[in-house]
């Protein structure tokens, strides 16, 4: 007799298909990447415009999408997308990674752009049946993602003048946003929930502050403003994350990876936006910020997110075991080498880009395959999800 935890289980909820996606997509992408930037491989995105498009548009709203859809039901008590719709969805992502390296420009436009819409749709209607306004502003982001993955097409296609690397940088600010928003309301609860005798607190003055840079910081990147401005914004923005993040009482985490790895991708948000600033003043190059906010911040988030969420949707205990941490870990090696390695030793750049994108690959594959087996049964304990 088959028992519930041995059932199929991977199109139940949203978190199932898109972290197993995601994990497997960062881990094979970032090889080839590595193989294409090393000239071993060639492919039809060139270069950093591929690797951007891909890690942002592909992997990065996979776990977006897996987050949100297992989130908005909690938020709501509204169902998204399972089943056959979910596969759908799962299906049209999946088709636009695939597309992207075919000559066919048209239809990788199509997938890529519509992917995002319809995840803005999934999360809309139960959003709007429960009225849950709070949370409306996450199906606007998801359509100005979308926007942004157009332009970038329609500009690699040159049919509009837009430069591909503005819209990755608005999908970044996007995402960046995000992290911020979410990254404030479940670090703080995590940290007390998961660590004996912390307080960690939020001051509204401190939140107003922090997701107010950011929107001012993202409206740099839409109308030109002098660097020195985007220096001293990017700046003070750092100095107010920092007291964000402080006030989160990140030194009484140690002790609980899956609260830690959360704090110490907050931490790369600060690293991020410290960096911007002096990039902004030529003093480093904006390449070392980007990777502080991509693999640092992104990269430890969402592989932390996938952690906890993942248990705790499948019914396990919210301990991360040695193989999660392993993933923790490697991820924090290929964020340091690939963001302070080259900094410090421009010779060792290319060794940096090689040995960060080896931990990256390790670090998801991992994860893929450890968590296979819990993404793809039902929970231990028999609930629905």
């Amino acid at each position: 007799m088959t028992t519930a935890s041995a059932k199929f289980a991977l199109w139940d909820l949203g978190f199932r298909p898109f972290y197993l996606l995601a994990s497997a997509f960062a881990a094979v992408s970032i090889l080839l990447w590595v193989g294409q930037y090393t000239g071993v491989l060639a492919g039809h995105l060139r270069g950093s415009i591929w690797h951007g498009h891909e890690m942002l548009f592909g992997y990065t709203m996979a776990v977006v999408t897996g987050f949100l859809l297992t989130a908005v039901p909690n938020w709501t008590g509204k169902p998204t997308p399972r089943g056959a719709a979910l596969a759908a969805l799962a299906a049209l992502w999946l088709a636009g990674r695939v597309l992207v390296l075919t000559p066919f420009a048209t239809a990788s436009a199509v997938a890529n752009a519509a992917f995002p819409l319809a995840v803005a749709l999934a999360i809309g209607i139960p959003l709007v049946q429960a009225r849950n306004r709070r949370n409306y502003f996450f199906v606007a982001l998801l359509v100005l993602q979308g926007f942004a993955v157009l332009a970038f097409h329609l500009s690699q296609a040159r049919l509009v003048a837009w430069p591909q690397g503005a819209s990755l940088q608005l999908g970044l600010d996007v995402v960046l946003f995000i992290i911020a928003v979410v990254g404030g309301r479940v670090i703080p609860m995590f940290t007390n929930n998961g660590v004996p005798g912390a307080r960690a607190t939020r001051h509204p003055m401190v939140e107003k502050g922090a997701l107010g840079g950011v929107l001012l910081l993202i409206a740099t990147d839409v109308v030109p403003v002098p660097g020195g401005v985007v220096a001293a914004l990017a700046l003070l923005v750092a100095a107010v994350h920092a007291a964000r993040l402080w006030l989160w009482q990140p030194w009484l985490t140690r002790r609980a990876p899956l609260v830690w790895v959360l704090h110490l991708a907050y931490a790369w948000i600060v690293a991020y936006l410290a960096l911007r600033g002096l990039a902004a003043l030529g003093l480093v190059s904006p390449l070392f910020a980007v990777h502080a906010l991509t693999v640092g911040a992104i990269g430890g988030m969402t592989v932390g997110m996938m952690t906890r969420t993942g248990r705790g949707h499948t019914g396990r205990a919210l301990v991360a075991d040695p193989a999660e941490v392993l993933c923790f870990v490697l991820v924090a090696i290929a964020a340091v080498v690939r963001v302070f390695g080259g900094m410090a030793l421009p010779g060792f750049y290319l060794a940096s880009v090689v040995i960060s994108g080896a931990c990256w690959s390790a670090a998801f594959a991992l994860y893929a395959v450890t968590s296979w087996p819990a993404l793809t049964r039902a929970r231990v304990d028999r609930k629905p999800g």
